[in-house]
């Protein structure tokens, strides 16, 4: 039975067309992968499933009757629940998670003002009991991981009587045990006859769970597919152009030595690492959450320092005591945490696409102290054009762009003075694959610096890079395939 009928929604912003011909079904028991770029539409269609904008037009069907909800409450009150990428809004510091299991009915008024603390946690007891779930009752809710706050934000749409989950990027932040966890849990509330609308970048997860996908690109559903899902095929309707023509074409042959490490140890205890990387080289390293990948990018650029061993630097000795010796030294990196790391808040002064990228460099572009905008603009200008990033100028707040312009922007940071070394953790998360394509052409078009990533996906490994390494305990092996690599993340997760 059709439980949600979206018929060709239009929204527009002014004079930017955010939908123009958008429809979707979902059935019952169905789980429905909404596949597209950043700037697609998937997120304004999700705000006005949601209830936080309202379409110029089209008509949405729930369960056969005609569908508006005029806030996020309006919506759970009628079934439909959104799980957002971020987990912070789930809960709140110093609550338990009892409380955070029934904050949204103390918020509505559901519950008395006084409520005994044995009442609250009987009724928590119950929520978790429903849901099939065990967590601790008393646990501060910031002590929580991502997973356990996912947990408690699908408990508490259950508990509202929820019919439809949208989940947004839901194993972005996760590891490979807790990906399995969740794969797990969205498995049974299909069982119940819950519709899923499922977004993700990773084609792992919609392998894994979608029954179908549906294609949106510039505000239009521009194809559909169903199990078993041709994921080329879906993504070059996506991004429109071929696959084919965009992936990389590898290097085996390199002659000069940037990066050389000699028993290099994460720790006292670890396996040693010997590792060699090469002008024009990307290699990727990949493994699973708390492998020790971001430790040993953090110890190149002078976060941490490592328990034994050497690193030579074009031939020197390297050992940044600071990410200041390490940019000195022509190390830079973008962290995996772009917004805390790379980005200035939101309305502060250099939170702009120009500002954004000339921040590191400060000292060496204005040396007497003094600022002119025209050195930035003009960065920001070569960016834009060089890596695609859709924004109107150099003047744009980087947050009003996606999370794959942002990416970009962070790339092109370090773009704009030579380096020796690039080190990039996570690079593509939250990315989509149209502007994962263009990253990838920028990270490779360099032949006079190395390149060393860190991601947990070993498809966007083995996309990228020459050579893929898999990091396990805290040491370094050769990688043999995407297969293998995977099949050792379900041991592991299992």
């Amino acid at each position: 039975m059709t439980l949600l009928d979206v018929r060709n929604l239009s929204l527009a912003f002014g004079s930017t067309q955010a939908l123009a011909d958008a429809s979707l079904t979902i059935d019952r028991g169905e789980i429905v992968a909404l596949m597209g770029a950043n700037g697609a539409g998937k997120s304004t269609l999700v705000k006005i499933l949601s209830g936080i904008h309202h379409p110029d037009a089209g008509r949405i069907l729930w369960n056969g009757g005609d569908y508006r909800a005029d806030s996020p409450a309006a919506a759970s009150a009628q079934g439909i629940v959104t799980m957002h990428q971020s987990t912070d809004v789930v809960g709140v510091p110093g609550l338990s998670v009892a409380d955070a299991l029934l904050l949204n009915q103390f918020v509505d008024g559901r519950q008395p003002f006084f409520l005994s603390k044995r009442s609250l946690r009987r009724k928590a007891e119950a929520i978790l009991s429903e849901a099939g779930f065990d967590l601790p009752l008393d646990r501060d809710f910031a002590e929580l991981g991502t997973a356990d706050r996912q947990m408690v934000a699908i408990a508490r749409a259950l508990s509202n009587k929820a019919q439809l989950l949208i989940l947004d990027e839901p194993t972005a932040s996760l590891s490979a045990r807790e990906t399995a966890r969740l794969y797990d849990i969205v498995r049974k509330l299909k069982t119940r006859g819950l519709g899923i609308l499922y977004i993700s970048h990773r084609t792992g997860d919609l392998d894994a769970l979608a029954d179908r996908a549906v294609v949106l690109r510039g505000g239009c559903s521009v194809g559909a597919f169903t199990r078993p899902i041709d994921f080329d095929a879906a993504i070059e309707t996506m991004i429109g152009r071929s696959m084919a023509a965009a992936r990389p074409h590898r290097r085996e042959q390199f002659d000069r030595t940037i990066l050389e490490l000699r028993d290099v140890r994460l720790f006292a205890d670890s396996p040693p690492i010997d590792l060699k990387l090469h002008a024009g080289e990307v290699v990727a390293i990949t493994g699973v959450l708390g492998a020790g990948k971001s430790r040993l990018l953090s110890i190149l650029f002078g976060l941490e320092r490592s328990a034994a061993g050497t690193a030579l630097l074009d031939g020197l000795p390297f050992q940044p005591g600071s990410p200041a010796d390490a940019i000195a030294r022509g190390v830079v990196m973008a962290a995996a945490d772009r917004h805390r790391s790379s980005l200035m808040p939101p309305d502060w002064p250099g939170e702009s696409i120009a500002a954004t990228i000339s921040l590191p460099h400060l000292k060496r572009w204005y040396p007497s102290g003094f600022l002119f905008s025209r050195r930035e603009a003009r960065e920001g200008a070569k960016a834009i054009r060089r890596l695609g990033i859709k924004a109107p100028g150099p003047d744009a707040s980087v947050w009003s762009l996606s999370g794959g312009n942002q990416q970009k922007v962070v790339l092109a940071r370090w773009e704009a003075e030579p380096s020796r070394l690039l080190l990039l953790d996570e690079p593509f998360q939250g990315v989509d694959v149209g502007a994962r394509q263009d990253i990838i052409a920028a990270i490779r078009a360099h032949g006079d610096r190395a390149t060393l990533i860190a991601t947990s996906d070993p498809e966007e490994a083995f996309e990228v890079a020459d050579r893929v390494l898999v990091m396990e305990d805290h040491g370094l092996k050769d990688g043999a395939d995407a297969k293998a690599i995977d099949r050792q993340n379900e041991e592991y997760a299992g």
